[in-house]
């Protein structure tokens, strides 16, 4: 039971939090309720039978996202993932709505596309990539709004599209990011990630290319206002420690390891936890 539970990864699910958090601080009149639902099945449910079904078909000896040493996998992991996607179907059907069920259906087949050996998306380096932040990043964004506004038409969720970009444009950023202590254990497997096709250099290349990007796109969405200016006092920590980071790589290709993937996550997720949680607030 402490394995599966390790492999479940829940506390991974606050690294995608801030996506949840911004769709909710765009909100003019969420749904509290649905608000909260949808909040438990995805981060709850959805992400952590994710993170259990790839733990499973990839059966990782070396570091993967948030375990340094992962156990070894057992059949009954991949039960649990599986009851947790049908649970978070039902409530999502029961609770939410029939669009977030969709969303959820999608998102489900999705991820086990990545890992399954018949698919495997993950052997497929711009594919997945792109697959991936798009799901996680502008298709979860636009379901959440959807769902706590309790909105109808798509034409209503428009407003929403360039927020909803930006939060794939930041994963775009992120994912690869997230892959560059992987190389050798993604080799050994015949994955070919879009980490290992761009190398370490490329890797942070990129990085930078898209968190520009980025900053451009919360400048056109807040313009400028308050809400930029706390976004870049509170951003201000992470870039710090990505400008150290890649600067220490390229003096040193072995300081793209686990321990500095982690403290990343961990930054990006907090500073941005922090300004759209500031944002709900307001």
């Amino acid at each position: 039971m402490k394995n599966i539970l390790l492999h479940l990864r829940i506390p991974f699910s606050f690294f995608l939090l801030p996506i949840f958090l911004f769709a909710l601080s765009q909100s003019p009149h969420p749904d509290t309720a649905k608000a909260w639902w949808v909040f438990f099945i995805l981060h709850f449910l959805l992400f952590p039978a994710s993170n259990a079904y790839n733990s499973y078909y990839d059966k990782d000896e070396g570091s993967i996202g948030l375990l340094e040493t992962p156990p070894p996998v057992t059949k009954e992991l991949y039960y649990v993932a599986w009851v947790f996607d049908i649970l978070a179907l039902v409530l999502g059907w029961l609770l939410v709505g029939e669009s977030f069920t969709g969303y959820l259906l999608i998102y489900g087949f999705i991820s086990k596309a990545y890992s399954h050996p018949l698919v495997r998306l993950k052997k497929y380096p711009i594919l997945s990539w792109v697959v991936v932040t798009i799901f996680q990043g502008a298709l979860t964004y636009l379901a959440v709004f959807q769902s706590i506004n309790n909105l109808q038409t798509f034409e209503s969720l428009i407003p929403q599209l360039l927020p909803a970009l930006v939060c794939t444009s930041n994963l775009l950023a992120i994912y690869p990011l997230t892959q560059v202590y992987q190389h050798e254990e993604d080799a050994k497997r015949g994955d070919m990630t879009m980490s290992r096709l761009l190398g370490i250099r490329g890797t942070f290349i990129n990085a930078c290319f898209w968190l520009l990007l980025s900053g451009g796109g919360y400048m056109a969405y807040f313009g400028f206002t308050l809400p930029l200016l706390f976004l870049v006092i509170l951003l201000f920590p992470l870039l710090a420690f990505f400008g150290w980071w890649t600067w220490k790589t390229w003096q040193d290709e072995r300081n793209a390891n686990f321990r500095n993937t982690m403290w990343l996550n961990v930054l990006a997720s907090v500073c941005l936890n922090i300004f759209f949680g500031i944002l709900c607030f307001l």
